[in-house]
């Protein structure tokens, strides 16, 4: 057996594998014996049939499968040794003419070769790294929502500018359906207010989702979107209501301290607001994080410059889809995905460059920990050791939790790098600041 390369271009090459007749007829020979002594042919008592009858029935369906084995563990072992950075897979080369009655064979394979480049994790222009922080007028509404929440409920037969309603809201066709609560002070406009005074219960008050609410994020919830989506919904929603209710504010003493953080963890109103403060800042720390690593991936994309086989690509693509595809399918398909393979390539070279694989032990110690995170909300303050090992070694027993925490873990690692090496300007904003720039 023969094996060579012949490079077109930095992106481009053929591999040539010559198989000859030595390298299969052994092999060959020996299955078509095997396939003797179990033949069940009529005329022929088992294990006595002529092996020229064997061999002409059995014997090119026989080579042809020994022949492609061969073929694809020699084209494997060539990546390998001769380390070609492919991308895709070898890609066979149409040959009109082959003939399978020959004794020699002679296999073209086109190849799709990795892009070699070089990333600039300084650009000039230095990234934004969000830093959400709970300003005072946050703070002073969920202090008011946390009295609220802890007061007492009053039942009222008709909507008023203090009171509080729960409803559904819906648009079927805009794919919103939510059963919500909210205050009627969170409503923003007169025209909107004026929609829900005055409503009781089994009313259906009808409003549009542009500046519906004062607050971004109470329009989010209420109609149970992401930030992007709130941003885009611009619609009429019914509004059904179901209860309608006046809060009794609680009043801000050591009882209600202890309830929301324990005993005598929480003093005055003053340590409150801090706690608060912390407790937000832990809550919008992964969006901002999460933004981090979309806008230094947008970056590197848009700075790290290379060509990739493209033309190769679309024909593999072509080649390996579920259902028949035409060569313009392929290229719309390869379009589609291009972006997310230049940055599968710089991610996979800034892992390879400053090892950031994911090892079991770390990934070993990661899921301990998830496991540690959730039994602490349920109580478990101190789980033992091997407790922890027991539960770890049955979640890494599978294979789609190991990928899965494996994602996580690199995700964290490449977010820890760019932070750490990535030309980043910290800047301070609120949640509704944070989302004006981000979505708007």
């Amino acid at each position: 057996m023969n094996i060579t390369k012949e490079q077109i271009d930095e992106l481009n090459a053929i591999v040539k594998v010559d198989i000859a007749k030595d390298d299969y007829q052994d092999k060959v020979q020996s299955i078509l014996k095997d396939y003797r002594k179990t033949a069940n042919i009529p005329g022929f008592r088992k294990g006595h049939v002529p092996m020229g009858l064997v061999q002409k029935q059995y014997g090119m369906a026989v080579r042809v499968d020994e022949v492609n084995k061969l073929l694809q563990d020699a084209l494997s072992k060539f990546l390998t040794e001769e380390k070609l950075d492919v991308l895709g897979n070898p890609l066979p080369k149409n040959q009109e003419d082959f003939d399978w009655s020959a004794e020699d064979y002679s296999f073209e394979f086109e190849l799709g070769m990795a892009p070699k480049f070089e990333i600039n994790l300084k650009p000039k222009k230095a990234i934004v790294s969000y830093e959400i922080v709970a300003d005072d007028r946050m703070i002073d509404n969920q202090l008011k929502t946390i009295q609220k929440q802890y007061g007492k409920l009053l039942s009222q037969t008709e909507v008023a500018k203090d009171h509080e309603v729960t409803g559904s809201f819906v648009n079927e066709e805009a794919g919103i359906e939510n059963t919500t609560t909210f205050e009627i002070s969170q409503i923003k406009g007169k025209k909107n207010t004026e929609a829900f005074v005055g409503s009781k219960v089994g009313d259906t008050v009808t409003v549009k989702t542009k500046n519906l609410f004062q607050e971004s994020q109470d329009f989010q919830n209420a109609l149970k979107l992401s930030a992007e989506e709130a941003t885009e919904k611009n619609v009429e929603v019914s509004f059904t209501i179901t209860e309608i209710n006046k809060r009794e504010p609680a009043d801000l003493d050591q009882e209600l301290f202890d309830k929301l953080f324990g005993k005598d963890a929480v003093t005055t109103v003053t340590e409150l607001k801090d706690k608060m403060k912390e407790d937000a800042a832990r809550q919008f720390s992964q969006q901002s994080d999460q933004q981090l690593l979309n806008d230094v991936t947008e970056r590197l994309i848009e700075e790290t410059k290379f060509d990739l086989p493209s033309e190769f690509l679309q024909r593999w693509i072509q080649s390996t889809g579920e259902n028949p595809m035409t060569l313009e399918e392929a290229t719309e398909e390869y379009n589609r995905s291009e972006k997310g393979l230049r940055y599968q390539l710089i991610e996979g070279k800034i892992i390879q460059d400053n090892n950031l694989q994911v090892t079991f032990d770390e990934l070993k110690e990661y899921a301990k920990e998830m496991i540690k995170a959730q039994m602490m909300q349920y109580g478990q303050m101190n789980p033992e050791e091997k407790e922890l090992d027991d539960i770890a070694a049955r979640i890494l027993g599978n294979q789609d939790e190991v990928k899965r925490l494996s994602e996580q873990l690199m995700h964290q690692k490449m977010l820890t790098f760019f932070k750490e090496n990535v030309n980043l300007k910290t800047k301070k904003v609120t949640f509704d600041e944070f989302v004006k720039e981000v979505y708007n």
